[in-house]
């Protein structure tokens, strides 16, 4: 009787490194080749690649409550725009009564780019308010072909402001009328967040029986990777006493490292250990030599420890 073959199987891979059996990274919650892997299907992984903050726009959309940002938009600098992590009930964009307008991060558009959806309710909502008109706008198919946030935003970089709740929903509003029990059920969900001052996109952030720092980083990920590795094996990977390095976060193209802090530690106290681990971070990214064994497995142990959420 023949042998099986024992031959290892192998898993077949898309153009773009996506495995088709996999979730699709756009969030539907359809496998990759029934969804944007499927014929004339587009994804585009890294979304945000070349605008201002791009770690930042992505911890807007995947880890901060509640945040705010003013835009400059090409053609429209006479219209106040604010970027918002989260609108009122999750509206895409909305041209507002007082003439600003604002367009959001957390929304639930599967359409395979997000910057050019963002962008197709952005341009939308300026001609409402251009118009003086008012109200949400949102998609309910796949945006014709036109511009991309990148082609929009004129900012070098964005002026974030991390809110303690949504208040800022009405801050334009003088008669709140109906909208206090709607703010008030989002205003308890918001967890306590706080963005770090002295390095790019790292966020404090307390869920009650724990504290986290989540830090969204712009290099590859294999640099990264290795570089991470590098730096736990000498034990620099320790942001302060009694922290611990628990894995990482995959979005949009990019790694948020995450470490568990202890309780009560805040984030004023992580400002200078932050610094420090970025230089100690940067000296390990320019490490070219060739990693030992310790780090070669230490590198495979962190990537094992990654979850993506787009």
């Amino acid at each position: 009787m023949a042998k099986k073959s024992r031959r290892p199987r192998t898993t077949a891979v898309a153009a773009d490194g996506i495995n088709p059996r996999q979730p699709c990274p756009c969030g539907s919650g359809k496998r990759y080749k029934a969804c944007h892997g499927a014929a004339g299907g587009v994804f585009v992984a890294r979304p945000f690649e070349g605008l201002p903050s791009e770690c930042d726009l992505v911890a807007l959309r995947e880890l901060v409550p509640s945040a705010t940002a003013p835009l400059r938009i090409k053609g429209h600098e006479d219209v106040p725009v604010q970027l918002g992590s989260l609108l009122p009930v999750a509206a895409p964009a909305m041209a507002r009564d007082s003439g600003q307008v604002w367009v959001g991060m957390q929304v639930q558009h599967h359409y395979g780019d997000i910057s050019r959806e963002m962008a197709a309710v952005l341009v939308e909502a300026l001609a409402k308010a251009e118009a003086g008109e008012s109200g949400i706008v949102g998609l309910t198919s796949a945006p014709a072909p036109g511009p991309r946030l990148q082609d929009l935003i004129t900012d070098d970089r964005l002026d974030i402001t991390v809110h303690d709740g949504f208040d800022w929903w009405v801050a334009d509003v003088e008669d709140r009328g109906d909208l206090g029990h709607a703010l008030e059920h989002a205003n308890e969900a918001a967890l306590p967040t706080a963005r770090l001052t002295g390095v790019e996109a790292a966020y404090w952030t307390s869920t009650g029986p724990k504290e986290h720092l989540r830090w969204v980083m712009p290099q590859a990920e294999d640099e990264l990777l290795l570089a991470l590795a590098r730096l736990h094996v000498s034990g620099a990977d320790v942001i302060v006493p009694d922290a611990r390095f628990v894995g990482m976060f995959r979005a949009h193209g990019l790694l948020a490292p995450v470490w568990d802090v202890p309780v009560g530690t805040g984030v004023e106290a992580l400002e200078e250990p932050a610094a420090a681990f970025k230089d100690a971070l940067d000296e390990a990214l320019a490490d070219d030599g060739e990693p030992s064994a310790e780090v070669r497995s230490a590198r495979a142990g962190l990537a094992n420890r990654q979850v993506t959420i787009r």
